[in-house]
């Protein structure tokens, strides 16, 4: 067989494949109901917010913490920052708020967010008395930015979430938090403002879309994932897969990831719900995007070696298995999907110009309908999450724009070839460092920043 043959036949398979599983991820989707509240009274409850140069949200999320979530105590991990953020923590420690600020200084500070956590574990556990009931403890991690809904204690206090003892974590749904900010970008123009607008629309249809789509369907192989922003750990959970290291959480990029994998192999359930979510903000640069994508895809190519565990375990289905299979070989697999694709649009684009009459012939004779159904399809399996996403998370969203945002999504859906290649590239040149996200609000003036409002 010719290059130009596997790449068809290959690309193909994809596509069939691919076709199959968003069929049934939408399925779960649209079937998915909400979870029933418990009452948080019965747990300690503690957040994790790790930070490095965080002056210009950090405040506001304390602040934001302290009303709607006053009995939590809140953990802040200063990761050796050059700004004021362990200033501006200091000052809501102060005022008799339950803060705690952990610092962490060069060298043994900046070494990645999983150190940072485990920092905040440790001294979490230091803090604790030697009766507290671990079981009982639960550990919430935020991003510096993130707000979680009003009642998301209550969500994870029911039933089929730590009201289960087999359950060792949580996750919530993600949105972004500045999905509707009308000028993103104050000094540029109307077209550079509605790019940024329609880039953080995008982010907020992906994570409440068919991420979330992917996790509710991960409920039934016990496949379910945390993130890096909103996910609830048991600390009894944690104790059990540190292993007396005290260090839950692992070295890969994508160390949420590499928690939950951790979790689930040392026989514990991870949740999910979409009855409560926290916001973040969405990114309105491309390049920054990209970024962050290649880490997220990068860590994933890094937890590969679990997969022989994940095999061994008896704790893992087929179902489960094959799940995380996917997950863990979509960026190898978006890197050889860009050679297959490329080849037959290449050797069909080559032949165009070389061989016209061919060329036409082929179409006239068939390949036209066969590509339009090819492209249809190709486009409909990323476009369909506009009119979901309208239909599940904002229903005041015209019709003609969630269709907009569908086709647009395709588009988007896109920039994963250049992720996988280049998180490809940096695991070939053993790069492992990562890079912080930035932010998109700006830091409050040093006396606003101490103003505490409760």
């Amino acid at each position: 067989m010719t290059l130009l043959d596997i790449s068809i036949s290959l690309s193909f398979v994809l596509g069939v494949s691919f076709l199959a599983y968003v069929a049934v991820i939408v399925r779960n989707f649209l079937r998915a109901r909400p979870d029933p509240p418990g009452d948080p009274t019965g747990f300690s409850w503690h957040f994790f917010v790790p930070c490095l140069d965080e002056e210009a949200v950090i405040g506001t999320t304390l602040d934001y913490l302290a009303r709607h979530f006053p009995d939590a105590h809140v953990w802040v991990v200063d990761d050796h920052s050059d700004d004021r953020t362990a200033e501006v923590v200091r000052a809501r420690a102060d005022t008799g708020r339950p803060v705690h600020l952990v610092g962490r200084r060069l060298p043994q500070a900046r070494t990645g967010k999983g150190d940072a956590l485990n920092a905040a574990y440790q001294a979490l556990e230091a803090w604790l008395p030697e009766d507290a009931d671990a079981d009982r403890v639960i550990v919430t991690v935020l991003d510096a930015d993130g707000r979680p809904s009003p009642g998301m204690l209550d969500c994870f206090a029911g039933p089929t979430f730590f009201g289960d003892p087999s359950i060792g974590a949580v996750q919530v749904e993600v949105r972004m938090s500045n999905r509707d900010v009308a000028v993103p970008l104050s000094d540029r123009g109307p077209v550079r403002n509605r790019f940024a607008r329609l880039l953080a629309r995008l982010q907020d249809i992906e994570f409440r879309g068919p991420i979330s789509a992917m996790q509710i369907t991960r409920r039934y192989t016990r496949t379910v994932n945390v993130g890096g922003n909103g996910q609830a750990n048991r600390l009894s959970a944690l104790r059990s897969i540190d292993q007396g290291s005290a260090e839950p959480w692992g070295k890969a990029l994508l160390e949420d990831f590499e928690l939950g994998l951790r979790m689930m192999l040392g026989g514990w359930r991870n949740g999910y719900t979409t009855a409560a979510w926290v916001d973040q903000e969405a990114l309105w640069s491309v390049r920054q995007l990209l970024t962050q994508r290649v880490r997220w895809a990068q860590g994933a190519m890094q937890c590969a070696p679990y997969l022989r565990q994940v095999w061994r375990s008896h704790h893992f289905t087929t179902a489960g298995f094959l799940e995380v299979l996917y997950f863990m070989s979509q960026p190898w697999l978006q890197a050889v999907g860009l050679v297959v694709y490329t080849v037959p649009i290449a050797a069909f684009a080559y032949n165009a110009v070389v061989y016209p009459e061919f060329v036409l012939a082929f179409l006239g004779q068939g390949g036209a309908p066969l590509i339009a159904i090819y492209l249809l399809v190709g486009i409909a399996e990323f476009a369909v999450w506009g009119p979901l996403y309208r239909r599940r998370c904002e229903p005041g969203t015209s019709r003609p724009a969630a269709l907009g945002y569908g086709l647009a999504l395709a588009v988007y859906a896109a920039t994963t070839y250049i992720v996988a290649v280049r998180a490809f590239w940096r695991i070939v040149r053993r790069k492992g460092s990562w890079h912080k996200t930035a932010r998109t609000a700006e830091p409050l003036p040093a006396a606003a920043q101490e103003i505490v409002t409760a």
